[in-house]
């Protein structure tokens, strides 16, 4: 077919028009999420590619709504399992859950993790990328055996405490009760697994601990440190979040802080926080630590309360506007959403290679 040469002008202007008035298509943000505890369902049975359960915050179609990238499932270890020593085994429940029930299961989905690398690829590919982090050191038994074990199996970080204090380890979820036995921080075997995790290239994940261990896991820690999902304690007054000293000797280290969503660690009044706050202690930290060592932890699953517009996973994009909103750039939202976390799990990675190379024997 033919067209006159004016027609043409027309066809082209109006194409061009059109290219100028439309709204570019905005990159993707490789989304990571550091801790999820939809895990503690999964492994009673609950399948995360079912749709429509009112009382979970995760599954499938909402992490694909909500555009996440990738994500540290929680291998959580309730206080309860130390006794009888039952710590190790609901350990390896919850790893299996993990690789079981969500990645095996939904192998179109989901693509097992245990570097950054690896989690590029699997958003290369167009799966979201799943990795494991261990919340409550007392998983390990006061074994360094258990924990290169758990390494083994996908293992990339380690909360040192929960709620509770180990044999080694001080937990903020105590540290006020005077009927606990406390170790002023870290023991000397504290001091091990913190080098051994360093050795096999796993995070140390601070959120939990008592402000001391915090502080004894700095000094003796050789690669930057995770707060897996802690929020600020300048904001909300809750011993769960990090103080502005804390969250700057974990920036100075390398390390990041991944904003929690936890309603009493956002906001302390009458009414329920909203995304508002959210970005609050997001700014807060940015303004502490600077752009780079800032990121997100939303303990989705693990938090019977979260903010207004920020229910479930599907809702990142209002986290996105929201930011944007704040006058937050592409490139920053970028690093807050990933890019940070990929660049301390490289510099951990980095550590590892160097003490091996060095001949650093297990501990």
């Amino acid at each position: 077919m033919k067209i006159s040469f004016v027609a043409g002008l027309l066809l082209v202007s109006t194409v061009a028009l059109a290219a100028q008035t439309a709204t570019p298509a905005k990159p993707p943000f490789l989304l990571i999420d550091t801790h999820n505890d939809i895990t503690s369902k999964t492994v009673d049975g609950l399948d995360i590619g079912a749709t429509g359960n009112p009382t979970t915050m995760t599954d499938i179609a909402r992490l694909r709504a909500g555009g996440v990238g990738a994500v540290f499932f929680a291998a959580f270890v309730d206080a309860k399992y130390v006794q009888g020593n039952h710590s190790a085994n609901r350990t390896l429940q919850m790893i299996d859950t993990i690789r079981t029930d969500i990645v095996a299961a939904h192998p179109h989905d989901f693509a097992l993790a245990t570097s950054a690398d690896q989690i590029e690829a699997a958003h290369r590919q167009g799966k979201i990328a799943a990795l494991i982090g261990i919340e409550g050191g007392h998983a390990i038994e006061d074994s360094l055996r258990l924990l290169r074990d758990y390494y083994a199996l996908g293992v990339r970080y380690m909360t040192l405490t929960h709620f509770n204090t180990n044999d080694w380890a001080d937990s903020s979820g105590d540290i006020e009760n005077t009927a606990i036995a406390h170790h002023n921080g870290l023991t000397p075997f504290g001091k091990q697994v913190v080098t051994e995790m360093n050795r096999l290239g796993m995070m140390v994940d601070i959120s939990h601990v008592a402000d001391k261990t915090f502080w004894d896991a700095i000094e003796t820690s050789q690669a930057p440190l995770i707060a897996s999902h802690s929020s600020c304690r300048a904001l909300t007054n809750a011993p769960r979040n990090m103080t502005d000293a804390m969250i700057t000797a974990l920036a100075q280290k390398g390390g990041v802080i991944q904003i929690n969503f936890y309603c009493d660690f956002i906001k302390q009044k009458a009414n329920p926080p909203t995304i508002d706050d959210v970005i609050d202690h997001i700014d807060h930290a940015v303004k502490i630590a600077g752009i780079d060592h800032v990121g997100i932890g939303s303990d989705f699953d693990g938090i019977e309360c979260a903010p207004v517009g920020l229910k479930d996973v599907s809702q990142f994009p209002n986290l996105t506007r929201g930011l944007e909103a704040r006058g937050y750039t592409q490139g920053q939202i970028a690093k807050l959403y990933g890019l940070n976390t990929l660049a301390l799990m490289r510099k951990v990675e980095a550590v590892s290679r160097r003490m091996q190379a060095a001949g650093a024997q297990a501990q």
